[in-house]
């Protein structure tokens, strides 16, 4: 039976009792009394010293931990691919802008300040001469964390003051910038590096290994499926790349791959990295009992969660996933679903929610 602390009611009666029994003769039960205040007192103490403990115990595991103590795990178990243990930190974005001078020949000097929308902060990272047509310059987010990606075409305000050079640059590209790893995910890590011990470079290996790289969510190793020899990682960034589903770029698969190279045996005969391919999964739901716009959303969200925990390239799709994920949805009571399972064509192929048809 699983250990719960006694209420504070409880506790008091105790020491209540104790009290009677050590004192023969004396009540503690009399309101009032000094025997009574010095009691309860005293089993408010035990009580406040037995939810310490209580709390305590939840911290000296893994499984339950709460942050600091989490941390504390994270840097005894893991290292991660920048040489640092523990939680994965925020990273800044990187990438480039144009500027555009007002006559040729304006010198940009590195650190050269930008902003967006008076939120993040930018600098060039190197000097540069812009011209009276755009000139690239790479920059740099001073702020860490996916609040430092912009899309292509974001204008940036120049803060800093150039002479001959216009107030406004252009984003080429800035993204790389990832948060600071969550407790789920730092927990799932130290749990799945303590449950899978270092092997030698086992396929287990390569899942911890790639799990190191920032923004890098979820991993997946297939030995042996280009022949003899051979290891293949494909790899999910369900958070730094949302806007492509979650499916890494091939910049990523060559950050991943450069990383691996610096860890893995050098005795596998070909190593392949590469990102699933998504395969999508229509379904058609008919007879929804409740059928209004929160109850659809509802449908979409759990559908999705569902797909982010049992989807991995090759899986086949069952049927009774799709059913797990619309009956977990809130408003759901009744309805009938058109579907079957889905064999993936190969294992690059990974199934994601597709199109959602009612009625």
């Amino acid at each position: 039976m699983p250990w719960s602390t006694p209420t504070l009611k409880d506790v008091r009666s105790q020491v209540r009792d104790l009290i009677r029994g050590q004192l023969p003769g004396a009540d503690a039960n009399v309101p009032n009394s000094v025997l009574r205040v010095l009691s309860d007192n005293q089993g408010a103490l035990c009580h406040l010293t037995l939810q310490y403990l209580d709390w305590l115990a939840l911290q000296l595991m893994p499984d339950t931990a709460e942050t600091e103590w989490l941390d504390r795990f994270g840097y005894i178990w893991l290292v991660n691919a920048d040489g640092s243990t523990g939680r994965k930190m925020a990273t800044p974005a990187i990438g480039r802008a144009t500027f555009t001078g007002q006559q040729a020949g304006v010198v940009v000097p590195a650190g050269t300040r930008l902003t967006y929308a008076t939120q993040v902060e930018y600098e060039t990272i190197e000097d540069i001469i812009a011209n009276d047509t755009p000139s690239p310059v790479p920059i740099l987010a001073l702020d860490p964390g996916s609040i430092g990606n912009l899309p292509a075409g974001a204008p940036l305000t120049v803060a800093s003051t150039v002479a001959g050079l216009d107030g406004v640059a252009t984003v080429i590209v800035l993204d790389g910038g990832t948060d600071e790893e969550t407790d789920d995910e730092l927990r799932a890590r130290v749990l799945e590096r303590i449950r899978q011990p270092p092997m030698g470079g086992d396929a287990e290996d390569y899942v911890n290994w790639t799990l190191r790289v920032p923004g890098v969510t979820r991993a997946w190793c297939f030995p042996l499926e280009m022949g003899m020899g051979t290891v293949t990682v494909r790899f999910m960034m369900d958070d730094l790349r949302a806007d492509n589903g979650g499916f890494p770029l091939p910049s990523d698969v060559e950050a991943v791959a450069a990383y691996l190279d610096t860890v893995r045996p050098v005795a596998v005969k070909d190593f392949f990295v590469e990102a699933p391919l998504p395969y999508p999964i229509d379904l058609r739901i008919t007879y929804l009992d409740s059928d209004d716009a929160a109850t659809r959303a509802a449908i979409t969200q759990s559908l999705l969660d569902v797909f982010f925990e049992k989807a991995a390239p090759g899986q086949k799709w069952f049927r009774s996933w799709s059913d797990e994920g619309i009956a977990a949805a809130s408003g759901v009571n009744a309805y009938d679903l058109v579907a079957s399972d889905v064999n993936m064509p190969d294992s690059g192929h990974m199934p994601v929610l597709g199109t959602i048809t009612y009625g």
